[in-house]
């Protein structure tokens, strides 16, 4: 690979960083090439792209992006490397790669390190809580139920206690009659 190919792949890896608030680092070392292919096949199937990137060149695209991603260098840019780009869903690479263990009764491939919105999880025991992760609009969804919920108790409790205070009032006039 020649230096313009490198460049040229460095400012392609920046601008798929910057544009997906997700990724994650994987290694897939001791997998088989079809292993790799059908890996490769069910992240297409669930709208992530999975590439096999040198380390070297993952380092220098971070290095040039907003935020402090240098604890990666220390521990996930070691080794065989996987990135896992999820444009929308933060947990659908987490999701996928614990499906894939599953399935292939495997323990590879391993989640090196994820970054969601900038923040770093490093290492194969945050995969489960990456998983939990809920998304953007399923949090506001929530929280517009969570205010919903107070004006709805109140309606419904006026509009239950008109019947009841109908009656009352039908019941006092017809005693001073």
């Amino acid at each position: 690979m020649t230096r313009e190919d490198k460049a040229v792949l460095i400012e392609e890896l920046k601008e798929k960083f910057s544009n997906n608030g997700h990724f994650y680092i994987t290694d897939a070392s001791g997998l088989s090439v079809a292993e790799v292919n059908n890996f490769r096949g069910k992240c297409f199937d669930s709208g992530v792209e999975y590439r096999v990137i040198k380390n070297s060149l993952i380092r220098k695209a971070l290095e040039s992006l907003e935020g402090d991603f240098s604890p990666l260098n220390d521990t996930a840019l070691k080794g065989f490397s996987g990135v896992l780009f999820s444009k929308e869903d933060a947990k659908a690479p987490a999701k996928l790669i614990k499906d894939f263990k599953k399935a292939d009764k495997e323990s590879r491939p391993k989640l090196k390190a994820a970054s969601i919105e900038k923040d770093l999880f490093i290492g194969e025991q945050h995969l489960d809580m990456l998983i939990s992760l809920k998304s953007k609009s399923e949090l506001i969804g929530e929280v517009i139920g969570l205010l919903q919920s107070p004006a709805k108790n109140v309606i419904g409790a006026l509009q239950s206690g008109q019947h009841k205070l109908a009656g009352i009032v039908k019941t006092l006039s017809e005693k001073e009659s």
